[in-house]
């Protein structure tokens, strides 16, 4: 990552949710691709965020997804998940806003954390 980028992610890592109402709150196209250049992975996909993680066998992945649902409790912001056997796919939006906010930012850098070792 470039020394902006990770200032980006060291930002939002570090960021708490808040509730955010109304479509004010979105991201515009250019504020979203100068975050998603700090979030390896995530692309912007019809107003959502999403990113897909491989893990080595089904117990790993299990315990991502438990992780994931931890984050999304401690920051009262939830994604919609799905699984497979190795694969785990997240994808973010604010609904009460419409589209892409910060908060869908600062869960992705919170779950891309998860995997940093």
């Amino acid at each position: 990552m470039k020394t902006s980028a990770n200032k980006i992610f060291a930002e939002l890592s570090a960021a708490d949710c808040k509730p955010l109402v109304g479509k004010g709150h979105r991201l515009k196209k250019d504020e979203l691709a100068t975050a998603l250049a700090s979030l390896p992975g995530w692309k912007g996909v019809k107003g959502t965020i999403t990113k897909a993680y491989k893990f080595a066998d089904f117990f790993h992945t299990m315990a991502f997804v438990n992780a994931v649902a931890s984050v999304a409790h401690r920051q009262d912001h939830h994604p919609d998940v799905a699984f497979t056997y190795n694969t785990v796919t997240v994808a973010y939006s604010t609904h009460s806003a419409g589209g892409v906010t910060v908060n869908d930012l600062i869960c992705a850098a919170h779950i891309d954390r998860l995997t940093m070792g």
